[in-house]
């Protein structure tokens, strides 16, 4: 009887500061579970599919339009299904998982969270995302790492500007 080999989880955590915004400003941003779109660069859709907004059980339909590459294949839509899993406005902090998608995931948790950062000489604060994942198909977990990276440093830009423009 061959013995089947059980990879280990990807378990990874990106952190971004938010310079010239608070926790307090940041956190509504994140907490509209279906708003992803309106951060995240690469995301071109997300709304509810089901669920209460703002409660655990929410599911997000989030998609990406790929354009067509040089090869000359067709533009794709990347797309997936994620569940809100517990949210914690008091302690600023979200959790979610994937539970449907096309791109390879097979299971995927991730939270992010919003802290104050304390003594800077502007208002501040941190995002953190972190994620445990099955290991992806075609992707090392360098991939998903800048991912997140990247992604997470695109969405406090985005959201300082957007802060900065209603003060």
């Amino acid at each position: 009887m061959a013995e089947e080999t059980v990879k280990p989880k990807w378990d990874g955590k990106a952190a971004a500061k938010l310079t010239g915004a608070t926790a307090e400003q940041v956190w509504p941003l994140l907490e509209d579970f279906c708003s992803f779109h309106k951060w995240l660069p690469s995301i071109d859709t997300c709304h509810q599919v089901e669920g209460v907004q703002g409660q655990p059980g929410l599911v997000r339909y989030c998609a990406s339009t790929v354009p067509p590459s040089d090869s000359g294949n067709a533009a794709t839509t990347l797309w997936c299904h994620e569940k809100l899993m517990a949210i914690d406005a008091a302690g600023r902090r979200l959790t979610y998982e994937v539970v449907d998608n096309n791109m390879g995931f097979k299971q995927y948790l991730s939270t992010i969270k919003v802290s104050p950062v304390e003594g800077d000489d502007k208002p501040s604060c941190e995002m953190e995302w972190s994620f445990v994942a099955d290991p992806i198909e075609g992707w090392k977990f360098e991939d998903l790492l800048y991912y997140v990276e990247s992604s997470l440093q695109a969405m406090a830009e985005k959201m300082v500007k957007a802060i900065q423009s209603t003060n």
